[in-house]
């Protein structure tokens, strides 16, 4: 049997120079911590107090070297990491460059109770004491992390409160209308009676902006057009943003009308802004300063977006169910397979070492004759002869053209059948009239024997008297006649200019006035204008 043995313990004394770095044989390295959270006079005039106290504080202790003053001016308190100054001092802590940090308060330090417990724990771990004046606390003590913890809380839920209050004033502010316009957007300044007021030049970009964009124009298009033309931002620079065109073409200010939290802030500790889309009331003043787009083409916009964002896939070949929008060529939007509906699309290829550009049907190039065995290619060059021939055939009938348009166009807006009774009946008394004046010739022709020829033209323009009291009669019961619509005006404008022959191909006038191009198996197309009338050429 072993004997027992006897424990012993020997106490290895500490080196009290070793102990904590952070001796009292060496000056300790203090920094002080400032923060205002707003710009204004008072707020800055209490910062710079801050700065020059704690530069005297520490440089006036003969035991305390000066290892920085770290302020942010007019910064949240709520979000450690949007204060720069903050997180470089945490850095030089890292470092070791600081062994004390002096601050004014808790809420100075941090108003989210979350951060303020952290980083006092990541200051304590690491040795580094944090001393709150106004409340006298130093978080190396053992009991401080409660204190800290308490006044956080309070610091937290006055943030809280404040910024509660801050939003009931925002909405009241937004309900009564008061709520300040914000002059950061292109088109508007401040003017002398302290209203929005028109800027002549920067209006003009935003109108051409919009107009391309109906005309079809894609944004990157527009985006070229403005960069190349050294059309100024409103921030002064040439370079243009996709995402800068975008917000303009969905800005309801440029039609004078002002919507009213459109986003909405989570809440103040983590200052999130979502969109609001029914979270939030919204607040819309209609008529709130001068309009610099007309309803009409804003509507048209809206419209105009909403269709290339609901394009479906066109190829078999692409991933998504979503198609793309392309403004490069009017046809690609236009043109279709008259045999089974698939789009036209351009391609090219080298004919005798010479480059040829072909419209073919999308059906056709993806998959052979296996769906669509009778489409036909079309060389670019004829097609775009060929459309320009159909165009000039409506040049003689512009009159009765546009009545189609319009009339169509009309009943589109109002729903009213009236409108193309109305259409109707003059197109009757048109004909009627053009009987009557056959008629005449054939009298004045004849041998003498006008009676037939006379109890005709009675007949006839006795119908036309009962066309017209019908005609009275609709245009009575038609509703209020509509002002006539933007997109009847910009095809109006087109066959109104006396200059107007298509001789030449333009991708800016077929966007304008044509609806459809249906390319058929006998090598012809059917042009139908907006409006619905058609138009048939060879190829």
């Amino acid at each position: 049997m072993m004997p027992e043995l006897q424990k012993t313990i020997t106490v290895i004394e500490a080196n009290p120079l070793l102990a904590n770095n952070k001796s009292e044989h060496r000056n300790l390295n203090v920094a002080a911590y400032c923060r205002v959270s707003t710009d204004s006079e008072d707020q800055i005039n209490s910062y710079n107090a801050q700065v020059a106290f704690y530069t005297d504080h520490i440089c006036s202790n003969p035991k305390w070297n000066l290892a920085g003053i770290y302020a942010d001016e007019g910064i949240t308190g709520t979000i450690a990491k949007k204060r720069p100054r903050f997180m470089d001092m945490i850095k030089a802590c890292e470092k070791g460059k600081i062994d004390l940090i002096l601050t004014k308060s808790i809420s100075r330090f941090a108003r989210n109770t979350v951060d303020s417990l952290n980083y006092v724990r990541k200051l304590k771990s690491m040795g580094i004491g944090v001393f709150f004046e106004e409340q006298n606390i130093n978080s190396l003590t053992t009991d401080s992390e409660m204190m800290i913890g308490f006044y956080s809380v309070i610091a937290q839920s006055e943030s809280e409160n404040i910024s509660e209050n801050i939003k009931w004033g925002i909405q009241k502010r937004m309900k009564n209308g008061t709520f300040a316009f914000r002059y950061n957007l292109l088109g508007y300044r401040k003017g002398e009676d302290g209203q929005p007021e028109i800027v002549p030049e920067e209006a003009e970009i935003v109108r051409k902006i919009y107009n391309m964009y109906v005309d079809g124009s894609s944004v990157p298009q527009i985006q070229a057009y403005l960069q190349d033309h050294h059309f100024i931002t409103k921030k002064g620079c040439e370079r243009w943003d996709s995402k800068t065109i975008r917000d303009i073409l969905h800005n309801e200010k440029y039609v004078g009308d002002w919507l009213m939290q459109k986003t909405f802030t989570t809440d103040c500790i983590s200052k999130k802004t979502k969109v609001n889309r029914g979270e939030r009331a919204k607040y819309l003043i209609s008529n709130n300063h001068p309009a610099i787009v007309d309803r009409e083409i804003f509507k048209l916009a809206q419209l105009e977006n909403a269709r290339r964002n609901s394009k479906r896939k066109t190829s078999d070949k692409t991933t998504t169910e979503l198609g793309k929008y392309s403004g490069k060529y009017a046809l690609s939007e236009l043109m279709i397979c008259g045999e089974c509906g698939s789009p036209y699309r351009r391609t090219t290829c080298m004919s005798r070492g010479k480059r040829r550009i072909y419209w073919r049907c999308l059906n056709r190039i993806e998959n052979k004759d296996r769906y669509c065995k009778k489409s036909v290619g079309v060389e670019e060059c004829a097609l775009h002869n060929a459309i320009c021939r159909a165009l000039s055939k409506a040049l003689p009938e512009r009159e009765e053209v546009l009545s189609a348009i319009k009339c169509t166009l009309e009943y589109a807006q109002t729903g009213d059948e009236n409108a193309l009774e109305i259409f109707n009946l003059e197109q009757n008394i048109a004909q009627r009239k053009e009987q009557a004046k056959q008629v005449m010739e054939l009298m004045t022709n004849s041998d003498g024997n006008t009676e037939k020829y006379e109890e005709a033209i009675g007949k006839i323009y006795s119908e036309i008297r009962a066309l017209r009291d019908k005609l009275d009669l609709a245009r009575r019961m038609a509703s209020t006649k509509p002002d006539m619509s933007v997109e009847l005006q910009r095809i109006t404008e087109v066959f109104e200019q006396e200059s107007l022959n298509f001789d030449e191909y333009d991708d800016n006038v077929i966007r304008r006035i044509v609806e459809c191009i249906r390319v058929m198996s006998d090598r012809s197309i059917i042009v139908t204008l907006k409006g619905g009338f058609e138009l048939k050429e060879i190829i």
